[in-house]
């Protein structure tokens, strides 16, 4: 007998079919990696208490995914699989990657994952190399520009638009710099975040931060991990070792642990990849890094900052990453290290970073006012009637090191007693028979 419901179509639900409250607006966030879940998360926070928006996520294919479930799992979200959240409409998605985003049933938000637009596509994605975010190969599917809105975080940002993808700039909008509203508002916290870190009031704190890929400063640790091991006293200096979670992800914790054990076990700070690292860099007595957006970051903080490893052939030469490079001090072979962070301290002079901090955002303090204006907008939903204030990053989690792994003791073993003769008179040749 054929079954009942052979050639029925699958029945569809709702999506608010099982919801205890009804009605709501459907946000979808599209968290590719875990540097991406972090830039967003200062924009999905401000639709936190409105009871007319459900927000939902999803995990769109991407080479860097690992570590994206557990920051999610961390937040206690509702997460849709990348199929069924592709075969669903929504009223809004925000995203920060370009991946699969044409697939998106419904208006997309395309935001920076990082500052200042530095760094240049990959030779490998074939032609002319653009800028990453803003070329066609990031906005553009079948020759439509997908997102329905651009943000950007300064206005120069948008003579880069014009150059590299002409066709997005109806749908640009400049908003701001969230990462750069949070540490702004929090460098008057600086003491507080040394006191919780753990950080001694004579002690030099050394942030030493690596973007991902081969021009990084994790590409040329064997030369630069000997030197911070050696040359920085260890009763006047603390360092601390900031990795992009995206080399986390393409080597594995096992393996960057495992490489950089020896490195932990003589009081070098390994961040965790999902650690807020911008208390860290507020914290910072000295910034040493590469063409990565925490070495930019650094210029707002008023501490030097060195470079280890700039690719210029691998940057955008109109960015402020570009003019940090050619304002900062580059460290040196021939030189001690210790050496070295006292003349960048002595010729240190704030102007200069100033300006170049000034690049990154057009709109200092007013992210969170212009981006929750464009996704009300969006959502063809009136504001919250309060102001979205900026508030300082929250207090970090002191420095561990790992613990020292105990050194396997030998079991004692009983002495063996004497071979036991044979034989009728076996008893006799034992020195203890009678």
């Amino acid at each position: 007998m054929a079954s009942k419901s052979a050639g029925r179509p699958p029945v569809r639900r709702a999506p608010d079919q099982w919801a205890t409250l009804g009605g709501c607006k459907r946000v979808l966030v599209a968290v590719h990696t875990l540097v991406y879940g972090q830039r967003l998360q200062d924009i999905f926070e401000l639709l936190r208490s409105d009871l007319r928006i459900q927000v939902v996520f999803t995990v769109p294919p991407h080479a860097f995914n690992p570590g994206v479930h557990a920051f999610l799992r961390g937040l206690g979200a509702v997460v849709l699989p990348w199929e069924e959240a592709v075969r669903s409409e929504f009223d809004l998605a925000l995203a920060t990657g370009s991946q699969g985003i044409e697939q998106i049933q419904g208006p997309v938000v395309r935001l920076p994952h990082g500052a200042g637009n530095i760094k240049l596509s990959r030779p490998a994605d074939g032609g002319q190399r653009t800028v990453g975010g803003l070329g066609r190969g990031y906005l553009t599917w079948a020759g439509r520009v997908v997102p329905a809105a651009v943000a950007l975080a300064h206005h120069d940002d948008l003579d880069q638009l014009r150059r590299w993808c002409p066709e997005a700039l109806p749908f640009a909008e400049v908003v701001g710099d969230a990462c750069y509203d949070r540490i702004a508002a929090s460098l008057p916290q600086r003491a507080a975040y040394r006191r919780e870190l753990g950080i001694g009031e004579e002690e030099t704190f050394v942030l030493v931060a690596s973007t991902w890929g081969l021009g990084s400063s994790f590409n040329r640790l064997d030369a630069l991990l000997p030197r911070l091991l050696t040359e920085l006293p260890p009763g006047s200096h603390r360092t601390a070792l900031l990795l992009h979670p995206n080399v986390w992800a393409g080597h594995g914790r096992w393996q960057i642990e495992a490489w950089l054990s020896e490195a932990a076990r003589r009081r070098i700070h390994l961040i965790p990849p999902e650690a807020d690292w911008r208390t860290l860099l507020v914290a910072a007595d000295a910034v040493i890094g590469d063409h990565g957006s925490v070495t930019l970051y650094g210029s707002m903080t008023g501490v030097p900052v060195l470079l280890a490893r700039f690719p210029f052939q691998d940057v955008n030469p109109h960015s402020p990453g570009a003019c940090l490079a050619r304002t900062a001090p580059a460290l040196s072979v021939g030189h001690p290290l210790a050496d070295q962070l006292a003349y960048a301290r002595e010729n240190y002079r704030p102007e200069p970073y100033a300006r170049i901090a000034d690049r990154i955002s057009s709109e200092p303090g007013r992210f969170n006012r212009k981006v929750r204006q464009l996704l009300y907008r969006l959502l063809g939903l009136g504001e919250p009637a309060y102001e979205p204030a900026t508030a300082p990053l929250p207090l970090p989690s002191p420095l561990q090191l790992p613990e020292p792994v105990p050194v396997p003791q030998p079991v004692p073993q009983p002495l063996p007693l004497p071979d036991r003769p044979a034989g009728p008179d076996a008893d006799r040749a034992l020195p203890w028979a009678g």
